[in-house]
């Protein structure tokens, strides 16, 4: 445990970070599955509005650091892909 003030204060701001983070991940992570089951699901209506939420999640982590800009790139490809194949 910090002895110093300002170390116990980094601390409560890295809680408080660290929680933010997981809640955005989460969200991702959910928004990413119910797009998959809307794709195996076949209905191509519910797909494009998972699709929608899916990416605007994704751009949302890349705002706040959470997943590069990259990675963010090629999983919306990735997902573009599979909603035009459908």
């Amino acid at each position: 445990m910090p002895n110093i003030k300002s170390a116990k204060k980094r601390v409560k701001i890295i809680e408080k970070k660290t929680l933010r983070n997981k809640m955005l991940k989460s969200s991702l992570k959910t928004a990413v599955k119910k797009y998959d089951a809307a794709l195996e699901a076949g209905d191509k209506a519910a797909a494009f509005e998972a699709y929608k939420n899916a990416v605007k999640k994704i751009d949302q982590a890349v705002a706040k650091g959470i997943m590069h800009k990259n990675a963010a790139a090629r999983k919306k490809s990735q997902f573009t892909l599979k909603i035009n194949s459908l």
